[in-house]
């Protein structure tokens, strides 16, 4: 995996000098490669953008190893309050990008203006996901030593899902992690007050797409976006455009109606 294309980045104006910032979050196995246009759509329109790399991401599969769901939950946190100097800061998170952002508007609603939930993972589409969630019980389990192959990210757009960067393998054990973060989110929910964008892809293959679609109905003020083209990378498939200009739409609206922006 080539280490400059998975690299974490930041975009736009300072952000002292932006019209806000956006805290772009990728998601499980992944990099801040899955957000990049999404990103740069942004920065083009005045925001500060800045996309973390999850730690244990983007490298290896034996750094997966080492990692659980506090040290990925502590680097979003670390990354959304180095945005200290910025009045408004939107979240925009990716699958498992998506939960962590949920869990950033909870305890921190002072900081976390809105969100975008992309694709976001509640709930697992896969039987094996399903079986391994019913075993998270059990502290240890002889599966936890197993790997998981990746042959394959889930894009439409066969000409990016070629180059796409790609972890062949990750521990069985990190499963139990984004077990964790589902429920921490589902928790969380109750305590989200800022306004939120889910989109959602009909045809996506790694999450519960009604569990998804409902997650709107859960949320003080929530708009859901139904893409019937692409799969679950929604910002590098073939939608990614109106994936951009959705976002971007979303979070222009509430600048359009802030205070500091009259």
């Amino acid at each position: 995996m080539d280490a400059s294309e998975t690299a974490p980045f930041s975009l736009g104006p300072e952000a002292s000098k932006s019209r806000a910032a956006v805290l772009l979050l990728h998601g499980f196995t992944g990099s801040p490669w899955e957000v990049r246009p999404l990103g740069e759509s942004l920065a083009a329109r005045g925001y500060h953008v800045l996309a973390p790399r999850l730690p244990g991401h983007g490298s290896s599969p034996e750094a997966m190893l080492y990692v659980t769901h506090f040290e990925w939950e502590r680097e979003a946190e670390r990354a959304l309050l180095s945005l200290h100097d910025v009045e408004r800061v939107y979240v925009a998170g990716l699958s498992m990008g998506s939960l962590l952002a949920l869990l950033l508007a909870a305890r921190f609603p002072a900081r976390v203006s809105a969100l975008a939930l992309m694709a976001p993972a509640l709930k697992l589409r896969s039987r094996s996901a399903r079986v391994l969630r019913a075993l998270q019980l059990v502290k240890r389990h002889p599966l936890d030593s197993l790997w998981v192959r990746k042959l394959a990210s889930d894009l439409e757009d066969e000409e990016v899902k070629a180059t796409a960067p790609l972890l062949p393998r990750y521990p069985v054990a990190r499963l139990r992690d984004v077990f964790a973060l589902q429920r921490l989110a589902a928790q969380a929910l109750g305590q989200v007050r800022c306004p939120a964008l889910v989109l959602v892809a009909e045809q996506d293959h790694v999450i519960d797409v009604p569990a998804a679609c409902a997650l709107p109905l859960q949320l003080v003020s929530a708009k859901l976006v139904r893409l019937q083209r692409g799969f679950h990378l929604m910002p590098r498939d073939v939608d990614r455009a109106r994936v951009a200009t959705e976002v971007a739409g979303f979070f222009d609206g509430l600048e359009a109606v802030s205070p500091a922006s009259r």
